[in-house]
């Protein structure tokens, strides 16, 4: 039996000798039927137990409950199929911010059988057209003040593309009806595509199914948050990022509660909402966490009792200083696209500041050198992981060679395991700087020039150099932008050596304005290294 009409995605699958071997699978909570549409579980269920008044989305101009979001997502799964010709496995892109009509298109293109592309509102028409091209999407819905850059895509492969936000997707929605009858689709047919965030070539296709979907559900938020109805998520990861998108929408569905979305969100608009909307669950950086204590004072965040961090480690520094200001801690966590959300975190039981945490429940990992042998504990190496999801590139047999090897996932981060079995961040594995024989690891830099008072934010780079091979050179956002000066680059050196290893001070010292960041707060390193 066939997945889908339309069966590129899987015809571009990885061949299973490729693929990581999945463990857990045995666990009652991650086992599933044959047949398997994802959408039941998240959002038609609470409709039939009798749960469709409860909120589901808020945003500061509207409510949505359960209901109004069902209904939506049908009459647009209607549109799909009687107005845009979709067919079942056709690809479906999503450009929007995050607002309820995104969430109900992405609950809409699984209920018809599609396969969605979720996308970041920043993209512009080259990298859409080249995501297009490259998963051979066929439909499009954008928000309507996105789309300029949708207008400027030339593809051969882009048939239908749809407008929402008083458009053209609002008017065909009207008569359609507000029930409708799901895709028959199997656990393991494909229910998203995620491109990753390459730097150069062509980007990766992450691929993911129905069942991985839910089974990210029973990981870490059951881990680390123990959501309740009564939680309201909150966050600023875009949904067309997976960590958004687990986040502040699958997380929250699953178990019944609400979220709040922003479709700018700002430091302030965050700490807004949570005073306004008594937030209890918050998504962010750990750049915006550091600018967040900063104002913190301002608002009155009592409803907060969960503060999560992802998109790239969370230096010491920043948990201290947001646990002095607030006696909230943050819970750190490393993911990825490939693997679909995060799989090492901690919880207020096991939790050592600094340390990423635990492998959690439903995935381990462990520490290998270059020939795939586990390391001692206290040794840096390659991070490898295996559990419940893993790493399904589309179309690309040799990066799915490079990601996992013996079955494991081999994620490009380094990272030590201590004897307690807690996993820190060392280095992502491009981000280690060798010089002069040393090995000096970019995010350690980092984390001590964040305690001088005077900056405010940075980022280490290793750049080339004749005579030590790389030089670590620092750029850095100062607090008060009228001290950059010589003599305070000199200070911050000669600071730097006494606090730390003097092997590992920056060389060379940068002064910038803003460091260049993706819009899910990451800082774009490659940038600083041009």
């Amino acid at each position: 039996m066939k997945h889908y009409e339309d069966n590129f995605a899987h015809n571009s699958l990885p061949y299973l000798e490729l693929q990581p071997e999945y463990h857990f699978t045995d666990l009652p909570q991650f086992q599933h039927l044959e047949m398997l549409n994802c959408v039941e579980k998240l959002l038609d269920n609470h409709i039939k137990d009798g749960r469709g008044n409860n909120v589901c989305i808020r945003t500061f101009e509207e409510t949505w409950t359960y209901l109004d979001l069902y209904e939506k997502a049908n009459q647009i799964a209607h549109v799909l199929i009687d107005d845009l010709g979709l067919k079942s496995g056709n690809r479906v892109l999503i450009r929007s911010a995050n607002n309820p009509m995104m969430v109900a298109c992405w609950y809409a293109v699984l209920k018809a059988g599609g396969i969605v592309v979720a996308t970041m509102p920043l993209l512009r028409s080259k990298e859409l057209t080249t995501i297009i091209n490259c998963a051979e999407i066929s439909h499009c819905f954008c928000d309507k003040e996105l789309e300029e850059e949708i207008h400027l895509v030339k593809s051969d492969f882009l048939k239908k593309t749809c407008f929402y936000g008083n458009s053209q997707l609002e008017e065909l929605m009207q008569s359609k009806p507000k029930t409708f009858t799901n895709y028959h689709s199997k656990s393991d047919s494909l229910a998203l595509i995620g491109f990753t965030s390459g730097t150069t070539g062509l980007p990766k296709m992450t691929s993911h199914y129905h069942k991985d979907i839910l089974n990210i559900c029973e990981c870490f938020p059951q881990y680390s948050l123990q959501p309740t109805q009564n939680d309201i998520f909150t966050g600023s990861p875009p949904l067309g990022f997976t960590f958004g998108l687990g986040g502040l929408v699958l997380f929250p569905m699953y178990f019944g509660a609400s979220t709040f979305l922003i479709e700018k969100p700002s430091p302030d608009l965050l700490l807004k909402a949570i005073q306004e909307f008594k937030i209890t669950i918050c998504f962010t950086a750990p750049t915006a966490w550091r600018i967040i204590t900063t104002k913190v004072k301002e608002y009155d965040i009592s409803s907060l009792r969960k503060c999560v961090s992802a998109g790239e480690t969370l230096p010491l520094k920043v948990w201290q200083d947001w646990y002095d200001a607030t006696g909230l801690k943050i819970i750190d966590g490393i993911g990825s696209t490939e693997i679909l959300h995060i799989f090492i975190s901690s919880n207020e039981e096991n939790m050592k500041p600094g340390a990423t945490g635990k492998a959690i429940t439903g995935y381990e990992a462990k520490i290998i050198d270059s020939k795939g042998n586990e390391l001692p504990r206290n040794e840096s190496g390659r991070l490898a992981v295996r559990g419940i999801t893993g790493c399904k590139y589309l179309n690309r047999e040799d990066k799915q060679k490079e990601y996992v090897e013996n079955g494991w996932n081999i994620t490009g981060d380094i990272f030590r395991q201590d004897e307690e079995d807690y996993f820190w961040f060392v280095a992502r594995g491009d981000d280690m700087i060798i010089s002069s024989g040393y090995n000096i690891a970019a995010v350690e830099v980092e984390s001590v020039l964040l305690t001088h008072e005077d900056i405010l934010e940075c980022a280490v780079v290793g750049i080339p150099d004749e005579e030590r091979g790389m030089l670590v050179c620092a750029h850095i956002v100062l607090k008060e932008k009228s001290k950059a000066t010589d003599a305070m680059k000199n200070r911050i050196q000669h600071w730097f050596k006494e606090v730390a290893a003097p092997y590992k001070y920056p060389r060379v010292i940068n002064f910038i304005e803003a460091l260049p960041k993706t819009e899910t707060g990451k800082i774009q390193r490659f940038k600083l290294k041009q």
